[in-house]
């Protein structure tokens, strides 16, 4: 959690960017994202130069090498505690026309693998701030902000992609944080997971996943093979979007996973096929809209469900990347739940009948607003290729913790929000935030939520109905609507103060009547 000062901070450095000239607010954290970079090769640099000191060796591995660049400017000059003491104009030459090209061509080379990654996607690397002035500002602000250790890196990364968020546009790539912490409770990951998200964007499942695997295994990276999976082989991500890209590798690096594999790939298209059971977790919220032209599509995917709808592609795809036994987390639109075509029929019975449904989960309608006010749900299937569905568990969230207007206002105190809150809610604060309550009921679904009557918040649907049903997986197909049982008067006594009232009625006139006469 970060505090309100370093909130101040980064508001500032927003500012700047937009007094500055530069309005778009992707491009406000591409250009952070950069420098925060730059600022971290630096502290890797330093790193090494302590150590070798330490142990009176020359360094094994130096981020910027010895001598002069092409244009005769000293390496040591590119790093972030040099050029931040120099003068604006001398600062904007140097980040411009030596650093830039640096990050450009040279660094994955000069780095090797253990950051080759992030440097991969350094490679297009555009430098855009317009002012030396206004580079000077940004370095000035960025250096005060302590990024020293790991939760306040992240935090304040993510308190930057929230803004993009808030800035109204480009809201789309970010899917609800306590929806993210949500999911990944349900799928409860491990240390030998290998988790995939084909549709990653700014890769808010995989650090939310990573978070998690700190938090409930503290001794994780304390084990030298679960260490090297955590760091090297347990995430991946996809996207077709190279701001994007670059943006989650950031945001992976500052929650401090070394070498994730995340990288351009258009996940439906038939260039890419070929990697069905290759996780253990696949966490997402793939695009709703939508179609695909037949020619790019996987034929593999095809072969599953003959459709052009992404939404249905992006199912039958999770289907394809997941081992036997693995197990998804994804969001889906309403439409997917009831749809009467025979691509949506098919791939609810495949759910169903061919593999392990566990649960469906339907979402508030605001959750997305304001960028989309699609209903949607969140489907939590394993992966078995024979079946296993014995009833499904379903829960109608209500509320989120947020309101469910275009301006979405927390409606509890930060430490009563999210699924894990720091604080037990109080019975009267259910009604604002759900989804504590969700992995509480959750956590019964093979116990006493069996028994909860269709009329309640959460309940169980075996199998065989949800078949009869056309494998239909709208909660409310199932849902029983309470009516209250209202007490009738007896016809006479009604009719009798029905007569009372009119004779008071009569005589109020006569004496109205009086008066007036």
């Amino acid at each position: 959690m970060i505090t309100g000062e370093i909130r101040n901070q980064i508001d500032r450095i927003w500012d700047s960017f937009w007094s500055g000239g530069i309005s778009n607010p992707l491009e406000v954290i591409e250009q952070i994202t950069y420098l925060l970079f730059i600022r971290r090769l630096d502290d890797l640099h330093t790193l090494e130069e302590n150590k070798a000191n330490r142990l009176t060796k020359p360094m094994e591995r130096r981020v910027f090498p010895e001598g002069k660049d092409a244009r005769g400017r000293p390496y040591e000059d590119f790093r972030w505690s040099r050029f931040k003491h120099f003068a604006p104009a001398d600062m904007f030459a140097v980040v411009g026309e030596h650093v830039f090209p640096y990050l450009r061509a040279d660094l994955a080379r000069q780095l090797g693998n253990g950051d080759s990654t992030y440097a991969h996607h350094m490679k297009d690397a555009r430098f855009t701030i317009p002012t030396p002035s206004l580079l000077a500002k940004v370095v000035d602000l960025l250096d005060q902000v302590p990024m020293e250790e790991r939760d306040t890196k992240g935090d304040i990364y993510e308190y930057m992609l929230a803004k993009i968020a808030t800035a109204g546009q480009n809201g789309q790539f970010r899917t609800p944080r306590q929806i993210i912490r949500l999911m990944v409770e349900l799928t409860a990951p491990t240390p030998t997971d290998v988790i995939c998200d084909p549709a990653c964007g700014t890769a808010g499942f995989l650090v939310a996943a990573g978070e998690y695997l700190r938090e409930r295994y503290p001794n994780l990276l304390h084990d030298r093979k679960q260490n090297e999976h955590f760091h090297h082989r347990m995430f991946h991500g996809f996207d077709f979007d190279n701001t994007m890209l670059r943006i989650g590798s950031m945001n992976m690096l500052l929650h401090g996973v070394e070498s994730p594999d995340i990288r351009y790939r258009d996940s439906l298209a038939q260039d890419h096929a070929g990697e069905e059971e290759s996780y253990t977790l696949v966490l997402a919220n793939p695009p709703f809209a939508g179609s695909l032209d037949y020619e790019n599509t996987a034929k593999d995917l095809l072969q599953i469900v003959k459709t052009k709808k992404t939404e249905l592609l992006f199912l039958a795809l999770f289907l394809r990347l997941l081992k036997p036994g693995g197990r998804a987390a994804v969001i889906v639109p309403d439409g997917v739940l009831f749809g009467s075509s025979k691509a949506h029929k098919e791939l609810r019975r495949i759910l169903v009948e061919d593999q392990k449904l566990d649960a469906v989960v339907s979402l508030p309608g605001g959750v997305f607003k304001p960028y989309a006010g699609v209903s949607t749900a969140i489907l939590v299937f394993t992966r078995t290729n024979s079946g296993g569905t014995d009833s499904v568990w379903f829960y109608d969230v209500e509320a989120d913790g947020w309101s469910l207007d275009d301006k979405r206002t927390p409606l509890l105190a930060e430490d009563k929000l999210g699924p894990v809150p720091k604080t037990a809610l109080a019975a009267d604060e259910h009604p604002k935030n759900n989804l504590p309550d969700v992995l509480t009921r959750w956590a019964e679904r093979e116990g006493s939520e069996r028994e909860r009557p269709r009329t309640a918040q959460s309940f169980c649907v075996p199998r065989a109905d949800i078949a009869a049903n056309g494998y239909d997986l709208s909660l409310n197909r199932y849902k029983e609507v309470v009516h209250e049982a209202v007490e009738h008067r007896p016809p006479k006594e009604i009719l009798a103060e029905l007569a009372k009232l009119e004779e008071e009625i009569q005589r109020g006139m006569k004496e109205l009547e009086g008066m007036l006469g």
